[in-house]
């Protein structure tokens, strides 16, 4: 795993910061704006979070770990994916962080992905962190 390849996107929604906590721990909320990907977790520093569902006709069950929750302010975990084509290991995984804060009646939230494979593979992410964040929005601001 190359920890210097790193993703970073941002974008503001225009809704209160407790709105957006939930969008980003909520189940069901999750499988509306992440491509119908099922999150199972409790959100606690030290438990699994796995991710599963089915990406282009592939079933995928990726994994990891809840680093740190800081509630309203950040979430971070280790995560592994499926696509990657090596066996898991937790010791070989990146780091997602996903920032919030308030900004004139906004929430912005910052996506860091840092750890990849490949360049290829953080190439991957950078457009489906993309597509997430606006879905978040989308789903969100309605």
């Amino acid at each position: 795993m190359n920890k210097n390849l790193k993703v970073t996107d941002q974008i503001e929604i225009n809704s209160s910061i407790d709105k957006v906590w939930f969008a980003l721990t909520d189940k069901e909320m999750i499988r509306q704006y992440f491509y119908g990907t099922e999150v199972n977790t409790d959100w606690k520093k030290g438990s699994p979070i796995t991710f599963t569902g089915t990406w282009q006709g592939t079933s995928y069950e990726d994994k990891g770990f809840i680093l740190e929750t800081q509630k309203e302010k950040m979430i971070r975990h280790s995560y592994w994916s499926s696509f990657w084509g090596t066996a898991y290991d937790p010791d070989d995984t990146s780091t997602i962080t996903y920032d919030l804060k308030k900004s004139d009646g906004q929430t912005v939230v910052t996506i860091t992905q840092e750890g990849f494979k490949d360049e290829q593979s953080r190439d991957h992410s950078i457009g489906s962190w993309n597509g997430i964040l606006n879905n978040l929005k989308t789903l969100v601001e309605k």
